[in-house]
């Protein structure tokens, strides 16, 4: 990627992660915010990604039972 090059779909899947921590550029964030605006399937594609993430983050952890922990281990 270089310069003021458009977005594409596949750069906004590769750049969400960053972008969503904001340690993404400003520049490209910005550009990234632009595509967005006008691309319904990344506007969906980031939703669901969001949605994801806020689904793991309530996940409870579980305790692994010792004979799964033991086998898991031996592989």
């Amino acid at each position: 990627m270089s310069g003021d090059v458009d977005f594409e779909c596949r750069q906004i899947a590769e750049l969400l992660g960053d972008y969503l921590e904001g340690s993404l550029p400003r520049h490209q964030a910005e550009l990234l915010e632009w595509h967005i605006e006008g691309c319904r399937p990344c506007v969906a594609f980031v939703n669901t990604y969001k949605g994801t993430i806020n689904a793991a983050k309530k996940l409870q952890e579980v305790e692994i039972p010792s004979e799964l922990k033991s086998r898991l281990i031996a592989f």
